[in-house]
């Protein structure tokens, strides 16, 4: 094993991934398919088109805080791979991707002390990203290993998921290094494509095809490197409190733990219940219903993430107030204030004073 200390309070191997293979749960948000629809669109092919079947309007996909079942996340795949005028569209696309697309999750990453860390925080929390492959990430000696394979049966898009997640996570940690990132080796479970040279071009490194597994490897010293944006202090709130709530998720009925995984992954303010009633397919009155049948409300789940996120900011950085309410989805401080005091029976210089 490596003796990095950047790396050494990770478990080894992380697996993630194994929460549920119900094909209508869930799981996924829409950050990172702008890439895909930009790149697309770029070569003729409508939004309209895309998305047909789908179940899903070119208005939702643009919402950070929907939620997408794995049935239509492969039904948008099946569409791309029939529309694509370029068979390389994946590895294409996945260049396109931005760290800041990623909501808490991934300020969590980009903001971690070292590389290592930001690997951990990620796939420990990749629940938040929803992923359509199982993972895991160990280390052996001066090699770190990156290992996937596909939840439910891809057939011919394998080749298409796997060209949008590994591009799209090469680009992802280029970003979060500020510099090109460069594995040793790729290795893939199916033949090579007609476009098999773009993908060295692409990932940097040497690909193997017709592999016995899905791996990706890269030089373990790599863990110990600083990151440009390291933060620990806001590094380490984020983490506490998304592991905080996956955790707390993993007990509750299945309609609240969604709700609460959209809330974690949604950039800016947390979603109106008419929002969310409207991405769960539901009426804002079957929801409340639901919600009520589960022994809490809408508005107790909202004000949950926010009371704690909020005293997770105060008691632990020096953010301004008026900064932590701008954090806590509040455009006007004084109503953060009176929030604040309803939810907690104090003000909030009373958790920073603490």
């Amino acid at each position: 094993m490596s003796n990095s200390s950047a790396y050494a309070e990770a478990p080894a191997p992380i697996v993630v991934g194994h929460y549920g293979r119900d094909l209508d749960t869930l799981a996924h948000g829409t950050q990172g398919l702008a890439a895909l629809t930009e790149a697309l669109a770029e070569r003729g092919v409508s939004v309209e088109e895309l998305l047909r079947g789908t179940g899903l309007t070119a208005q939702a996909l643009a919402d950070q805080k929907l939620r997408l079942s794995h049935r239509q996340k492969i039904a948008l795949f099946k569409n791309v791979h029939r529309l694509t005028p370029d068979p390389a569209i994946g590895l294409i696309a996945g260049q396109r991707q931005r760290i800041s697309d990623f909501g808490v999750y991934g300020y969590g990453v980009i903001t971690s002390a070292t590389f290592g860390k930001a690997i951990a925080f990620g796939i420990q929390h990749v629940r938040l990203a929803g992923p359509v492959f199982e993972k895991s990430f160990r280390v052996e000696g001066d090699l770190a290993l990156f290992e996937g394979r596909a939840m439910f049966e891809l057939g011919p898009l394998l080749p298409l998921a796997s060209e949008f997640w590994f591009s799209s996570i090469q680009k992802l940690i280029s970003s979060v290094i500020e510099r090109p990132f460069e594995g040793r080796l790729l290795r893939l479970p199916y033949a090579p494509p007609p476009h098999a040279a773009r993908y060295e071009e692409v990932m940097r490194c040497p690909v193997e095809f017709d592999a016995p597994l899905m791996q990706w490897q890269f030089d373990a010293a790599l863990l110990d490197l600083p990151l440009p944006n390291a933060n620990p202090m806001m590094a380490d709130v984020c983490a506490d409190f998304c592991r905080r709530m996956l955790e707390a998720m993993d007990t509750e009925p299945a309609l609240v733990r969604t709700i609460k995984e959209a809330c974690l992954a949604s950039v800016g303010a947390l979603p109106r219940v008419e929002e969310m009633a409207s991405r769960l397919n539901l009426s804002p009155r079957t929801l409340h219903r639901r919600l009520a049948d589960a022994g809490t409300s809408y508005q107790e789940i909202v004000d949950g993430i926010r009371s704690r996120l909020a005293i997770e900011f105060l008691e632990r950085t020096e953010m301004a107030v008026d900064d932590v309410a701008e954090r806590c989805g509040f455009s006007d401080v004084s109503n953060f204030r009176k929030a604040f005091r309803k939810w907690t029976g104090h003000t909030p210089g009373y958790y920073r004073d603490r």
